[in-house]
Parts: structure tokens; C-alpha cells; sequence
């Protein structure tokens, strides 16, 4: 068994927390950017694009993240492309976020009154007028809380890169239990880590809630 400090225990947790700030960070821009794309495809009103919007979101949403995560890793390397662990976690999450957010979007698009649609064509201005003059300045308010809730999710989502071989929070967390055999030391800071993480985020949606009268 190798000595390990308190000290030394936290360091690397510390360290490696970094890692899975940078991994969320970047499925999450990734995902918002994939959901911008969605949203805007599902919005055009076409049947085809409406269609691909929809089993796109049933298969990351009705498949478990470490699935996908799986296929992006081993079954890109079997069909001769070689990916990192850091590559397919981001990956991954890139689709699994973009699948809920685009979902999450929809529904707040959908709270605001239809017959906006309808006045704005009977002002002569476009589609993409509307959206940027009328639709989007609502739905933004709204659909600020729960994506900004959603977050949380995505950073517990990380976790899961751990089993394919990627280097954050949980897997140093794992490095450190088989080394010091001491797992409810360990994996009680790796809560704790995590929580800190997560609750400042579910605090400030509730925060921006209250604040955009979203609950009203």
C-alpha cells in the first residue's frame, strides 16, 4: 500500500477536477452549439428536417451515455478511425447534451403565444426577422434557468468517460482508492468535489427563475 497524505489525496483530486471542468465545458458549448442547429432545423417547419430532429433526439435520449460513449470509442477504432478517450467524451456528450437541450429549447419556444407567429407575418417581416426580433428575445428568458440547471447533468455525465479510459475526477478518485485502500476517505472528497461543482450552478437556476418570473 503506498502512503498517502490528506494533503496529497486532495492535490490530486484538485488537479484532476480540472479536467472534468474543461470535459464539461466543452460538451457543453459543443452540445449548445449542435442544439442551435436543431432548434433552428425543427423551426423551419419542414417535414423532412422536423423528422431528422426527431429520431436524432430519440436515439441520445433513448440510449444510456455510457453506450454512447462506448461506440464513439471502441466503434470509430473498428471502422479504422482512431479516436482518444478524450475525443470520444467529448464527443459523446456533445450529442447527449444537444439531444436534451434541443428538447428543452422546443418546450420554451412552445410556452410563447402562437399568434406572435401570426402577427409578425401580418407586419410583413420574415421568418428570420421574427425569430430574432420577436421569438428568440422571449424564449431566451425562459429557457435560460433550466439550461444553465441542465449543466448540472452534463457535469455528472463526465464521470462516465472514467470507463473508457479518460483521466478525470472519478477515475483519479478510483487511482487513488486501489493505492491507499481507504475508498471512504477518497470517494466522500470526490462528493464533495462534485457537489461544489454542481450546487453553486442548481442554486443560480433557481436564482434566474425567480428572477425572469419563468415559475409565473
Amino acid at each position: 500500500m503506498i502512503e498517502f497524505s490528506n494533503l496529497d489525496i486532495i492535490r490530486n483530486l484538485l488537479f484532476a477536477t480540472q479536467w472534468t471542468i474543461l470535459l464539461s465545458l466543452a460538451a457543453f458549448i459543443g452540445g449548445t452549439s449542435v442544439a442551435l442547429a436543431l432548434t433552428a432545423m425543427r423551426l423551419t417547419g419542414n417535414s423532412a428536417m422536423n423528422m431528422v430532429v426527431r429520431v436524432y433526439v430519440e436515439i441520445f435520449q433513448g440510449t444510456p451515455l455510457l453506450m454512447q460513449m462506448f461506440i464513439c470509442f471502441f466503434g470509430l477504432s473498428i471502422l479504422g478511425y482512431e479516436i482518444s478517450a478524450w475525443s470520444a467524451a467529448i464527443l459523446s456528450l456533445t450529442f447527449f447534451t444537444s439531444a436534451f437541450l434541443v428538447e428543452i429549447w422546443r418546450g420554451c419556444i412552445d410556452t410563447l403565444p402562437k399568434g406572435q407567429w401570426e402577427a409578425s407575418r401580418c407586419l410583413g417581416l420574415g421568418f428570420l426577422q421574427t425569430l430574432r426580433h420577436i421569438i428568440l428575445p422571449q424564449a431566451i428568458r425562459v429557457a435560460t434557468a433550466p439550461t444553465v440547471g441542465f449543466s448540472v447533468q452534463v457535469i455528472k455525465g463526465t464521470a462516465l468517460a472514467s470507463i473508457i479510459g479518460f483521466v478525470e475526477l472519478t477515475k483519479v478518485g478510483t487511482m487513488l482508492n486501489n493505492a491507499t485502500f481507504e475508498p471512504f476517505k477518497v470517494f466522500s472528497l470526490v462528493a464533495i468535489i462534485y457537489f461544489l461543482l454542481c450546487y453553486p450552478l442548481s442554486w443560480y437556476s433557481k436564482v434566474l427563475e425567480k428572477k425572469f418570473n419563468v415559475s409565473r
